[in-house]
């Protein structure tokens, strides 16, 4: 009887435990106290490691301190916009408030003098960016969630290795979960090449220091300064095609000259000293250069080190706005709340709301998650597609002809709260009239949900979707 009173005694601390540290996220309470009543132990040793708030401790408060020395330097080479009517076309002009609030949330201004490719799938990134690193003069940095030793892995290994053997700085920082899988003779022979590399946050070492859930999920490749790449797509011959299950992989990148490519400097800057402690302030890693376009960009960073979730906002305070559409595609749509409330607002107001998700999906329990939200936006006039082509990866975001975002994060939860992401808004037409075209093909080979239909989907598929959004908050 007394051991008895004791479980109940230590289970009741558990509850209490996860009540009190997560009482200002319900959605992530309910996901944990779920845990918790199926493994009473296990799930509380599993919040232990995982669930700690990384964004209150003493070196993440110092590397902010870095960060900010680090981004003086790079306001004093760029132009900025500083007016609403600067942007794209008059549409913007009347949007003083979702200007001042990109003004002010970001470490990084609204730059006025940048010249932007986007790159469609996984051929026409890699051709540019390898191109572009053969072309490196002083410094290549890369930044990677997942890098293989795979084919394309190992392009780009012996593209780095020749631009080191000809006295190039080359900087590598992979991250410790995404690129688990890649080999120690990868690593090896890029060191022994004379190539510096950092794991970010390796396993081990996360799991005990309670930082295994944050992961670096950024995408960055930085050329002499000068040129700079972001997006969906990591280096892997599965973004070529190469995984028979996901079969085609249909994603976005973009290739950025200009002012903007400081910022994606500023952050790569960021994580080297974060991972390697090592303080890189030589100018001519933010070189001076000649503006060859107005395009105006803005790179948007957020992670569990801010204090702000600075995407979150981003995209909630552009939706709140649209007046017209809002044209969204992404692999795993996991809603904060906010955000779903915008987009059915959005939707019963008369905005074109569209969404772009997965049918084959690389997580099932992911895509479970996903699915649970399809019936009540449909519901209010939400239109909803799966791609049928292969498997959509990108990321990307498009506002009436205001502006449009393409980037690392996806819609859900994991990319608002915990990983370290990294998106680029565009205000350009050129820009948002591509992204628009690639969005009207990917429609093409898409199947449009209805409710109708969706309704009658059978009740275990239901009951799936239920679970899987319980645990959505943690995926």
């Amino acid at each position: 009887m007394i051991w008895i009173l004791l479980a109940l005694l230590v289970f009741i601390f558990q509850i209490g435990t996860i009540l009190i540290l997560e009482f200002r996220k319900p959605s992530k309470t309910v996901a944990w106290l779920l845990i918790l009543f199926i493994f009473p132990i296990v799930g509380f040793i599993m919040y232990y490691f995982l669930a700690q708030e990384y964004r209150h401790r003493k070196t993440v408060r110092r590397r902010n301190v870095v960060a900010e020395e680090m981004r003086l330097q790079a306001l004093r080479r760029c132009k900025m916009v500083h007016r609403p009517a600067e942007l794209g076309t008059g549409e913007f002009s009347h949007q003083e408030r979702l200007f001042r609030l990109l003004s002010g949330m970001s470490t990084s201004p609204i730059t006025a003098c940048n010249q932007t490719e986007v790159l469609t799938n996984g051929e026409a990134t890699y051709a540019s960016i390898l191109e572009a690193i053969e072309g490196a003069k002083h410094h290549v940095h890369v930044e990677y969630y997942t890098i293989r030793n795979d084919r394309i892995g190992n392009k780009l290994k012996d593209a780095l290795i020749r631009k080191a053997k000809q006295g190039v700085e080359v900087r590598v920082i992979y991250d410790g979960v995404g690129s688990y899988e890649l080999h120690g003779s990868y690593v090896r022979e890029l060191r022994e090449a004379g190539i510096q590399t950092q794991c970010f946050l390796a396993p081990r070492l996360a799991l005990f220091d309670k930082r295994i859930n944050y992961r670096d999920h950024r995408k960055i490749v930085v050329v002499d300064g000068r040129i700079g790449f972001v997006g969906g797509i990591n280096i892997g011959d599965e973004y070529l095609g190469g995984n028979p299950k996901l079969g085609f992989w249909r994603d976005t990148h973009l290739r950025i000259e200009g002012d903007a490519v400081y910022f994606l400097q500023d952050v790569f800057l960021k994580d080297w000293w974060f991972t390697a402690k090592e303080r890189l302030s030589d100018p001519a890693y933010l070189p001076e250069h000649n503006c060859a376009g107005d395009e105006q960009v803005q790179i948007i960073s957020s992670g569990p080190d801010s204090l702000a979730d600075a995407i979150l906002e981003c995209v909630f305070a552009a939706v709140s706005v649209a007046k017209r559409r809002i044209w969204i595609t992404t692999p795993y749509f996991i809603p904060d709340g906010s955000i779903l409330m915008a987009l059915r607002t959005a939707a019963l107001s008369g905005v074109d709301v569209r969404l772009i998700i997965p049918y084959v999906a690389d997580s099932k329990l992911v895509l479970r998650a996903s699915l649970s939200y399809v019936e009540d936006l449909l519901a209010v006039g939400v239109r909803i597609y799966r791609y049928r082509k292969g498997f959509v990866h990108a990321k990307v975001i498009i506002i009436d002809d205001i502006m449009a975002s393409v980037g690392t994060a996806n819609m859900d939860m994991r990319s608002f709260f915990s990983n370290f992401e990294l998106n680029a808004l565009l205000f350009s037409q050129k820009a948002i009239k591509r992204l628009e075209e690639d969005f009207q093909d990917d429609l093409s080979v898409c199947e449009e949900l209805s409710l109708s239909v969706f309704e009658r989907r059978p009740r275990r598929a239901k009951a799936g979707e239920v679970l899987a959004r319980m645990l959505s908050p943690l995926l």
